[in-house]
Formats: C-alpha cells, sequence, structure tokens
C-alpha cells in the first residue's frame, strides 16, 4: 500500500481523500491542517488515523510514500521543498508556488531527485479536456487562427470557495485559480505561450484580487491567444476555452462540456468520448510502481508560472 500524507483539509484538499480512501493501493496514513480541530475531524472520520496541526511533525514522524499538498499557494514552497528534502514523493496543488523564483527553485529540487513530482491539473484526467485535446490533434478545427479563454464570473471568490487567501491579489484570484488551468492545457496543446500585452482591473481594496483582465499573447508562430476575463458581473458563471481554426470551430465549456461545428454549420453540442475517462489516482499509482503514467509534474508546473506571473504582475 501507498502511505499518503494529506497536508491541508480545505475545500481543495478535501476533494482528492475520498478517491485516496478508495483506491486499492493508497492508504491515507496522515492528516494535517493548521486547524487542529479540523485535522481531528477528518482523522476521525478516516478511522482514527494520525493528525497534526505541525506538516513538519508530520514528516518527521509519520511513515510516508506520498504528500499531496493542498494548502494555499503561499504556503506550496517551504513544504513542498521540506517533502522532497526527505525524499517523499509529492503531489501539489496549482499553482506550484507563489512567485517565480520559488517556482523555479522548486522545479530545480524535482530535477536533482529522483522522485515522483506531480501537479493536480485535473482537466489533463478528464473526459471533457481530453476529448477536446483528441479532436484538436486530429485537426477537427484544420490549421489554428486563434486561441481564446473567456471567463465569466459572477462573484469572486466563487459561493462555495469563501475564504480570505482566494480574494486576496497575492495569493488569489481567478487568473490564478482558475486561468491556470487553462494555461496549462494551452501549452500542452498548442506550445508555448508568450505575453505580449495584458491589462489588469483591479477594486478599490488594494489587497483584493483582479475583477477583470484582457491579455493578448501569442504562441511561437505568432498564432494569438486571447484571455477575457471578468468579475463581479450579471449573469451566470462560464469558462470558455476556444480554438479557431481554418475549418471548424471547437470549444471547451465550463470544465467539461464540448462545442463545436464545421465552417458553415451552427455550433452544437459533441458528444463527449466516454472512453478517454482517466483517474489522477491511478496514475500516480503507476509512477510510483515504475509504470507508464500521465504525470504532469513541476516542469509543467514551472512553464504555466511562468506565464501566470506575467499576467499577474
Amino acid at each position: 500500500m501507498i502511505k499518503t500524507g494529506i497536508i491541508g483539509l480545505g475545500a481543495i484538499g478535501q476533494r482528492l481523500i475520498k478517491q485516496f480512501e478508495s483506491h486499492p493501493e493508497t492508504e491515507i496514513a496522515a492528516v494535517c491542517d493548521w486547524d487542529g480541530t479540523l485535522a481531528q475531524q477528518v482523522s476521525d472520520n478516516l478511522g482514527s488515523i494520525p493528525f497534526f496541526s505541525d506538516y513538519k511533525e508530520m514528516l518527521e514522524t509519520a511513515e510516508l510514500d506520498l504528500v499531496y499538498v493542498a494548502v494555499p499557494p503561499k504556503h506550496h514552497y517551504g513544504i513542498a521543498a521540506s517533502v522532497m528534502d526527505r525524499g517523499i514523493h509529492i503531489l501539489c496543488e496549482k499553482p506550484l508556488a507563489n512567485s517565480l523564483e520559488e517556482a523555479e527553485d522548486l522545479f530545480r529540487r524535482s530535477q536533482e531527485k529522483e522522485l515522483v513530482s506531480a501537479m493536480n491539473f485535473p482537466l489533463n484526467y478528464s473526459t471533457g479536456a481530453r476529448t477536446f485535446a483528441n479532436l484538436i490533434r486530429s485537426e477537427y478545427i484544420g490549421k489554428l487562427r486563434r486561441v481564446e479563454l473567456h471567463m465569466r464570473f459572477p462573484q469572486w471568490p466563487r459561493a462555495w470557495q469563501q475564504n480570505n487567501w482566494v480574494a486576496s491579489r497575492e495569493q488569489g484570484g481567478f487568473v490564478l485559480e482558475v486561468g491556470i488551468h487553462f494555461i496549462q492545457q494551452i501549452h500542452m496543446l498548442f506550445g508555448p505561450l508568450t505575453v505580449k500585452n495584458r491589462v489588469l482591473e483591479f477594486p478599490e481594496d488594494t489587497l483584493a484580487s483582479e475583477q477583470g483582465i484582457v491579455a493578448e499573447l501569442s504562441l511561437c508562430d505568432g498564432t494569438p491567444v486571447i484571455i477575457d476575463g471578468m468579475s463581479g458581473i450579471a449573469g451566470d458563471e462560464e469558462i470558455r476555452l476556444t480554438a479557431y481554426g481554418t475549418e471548424g470551430t471547437l470549444s471547451l465549456l465550463n470544465w467539461s462540456d464540448l462545442e463545436g461545428g464545421k465552417l458553415g454549420e451552427s455550433l452544437a453540442p459533441i458528444k463527449q468520448d466516454s472512453s478517454l475517462n482517466e483517474a489522477l489516482i491511478d496514475h500516480i499509482v503507476r509512477a510510483l510502481k515504475g509504470e507508464e503514467s500521465i504525470i504532469i509534474g513541476f516542469s509543467e508546473g514551472y512553464q504555466a508560472q511562468t506565464v501566470l506571473e506575467q499576467l499577474r504582475n
């Protein structure tokens, strides 16, 4: 069994607990959160496993093969570095760190150590996004002409994610929290991105995250990439990644739905290929066993953060 420790038991950390718990080859061996009461509650739910409010104590005393780091971005660097320094495999939430310098150092450390250093970019395993990727690679749209990412949020933070850090300019905002997923997807599908220009809109509160962004980027061949996002607006939440080509248009809508059409056709829903569904935990287990796997590593995390920091700063 792969003994797994989880650091950070908030809304994001809770998402993978059930997957680790139900997987036949993983065992949650310890949990940690700065809120000791929460850590104890999660421990009780998992059968009274060891729990901690200090991650250093957990790393020193618990027998672990893998640690999932699910704390706010500001704390990724110190914890991830400590995990790798102890020779423990790691799964880290996005973004990799809270600055480009921190991300670069974590990437360098991951290169120096023979460890699985994975990022939680779930689109790489989801049916909708994988179908989108397959259609792009099969030239459904023909030659790429433009990529656009539109993000609309009636409120930020979202109703299910009300906390201080995700609303802060320091380590939150929808460009960081949501945009990073699609930056990584664009890089994977179409190649490296260069930021040419961006305009950010901020509220009067100097500690609060952005309310809007319009950014112009380009791929290596000059193909334009547009990022257009707003929060605090009327209407429904919508996240749409669209690729326009010489033969058609294809969109990934709200994380999983597909919409597209050929030239001369109206846009219509496209059925997902259910055979493409994967599970992150399965691939983590395969990687730890030395088997073929799909792992989005610290290299990809660093590449995405390079673009992210140009957009945010």
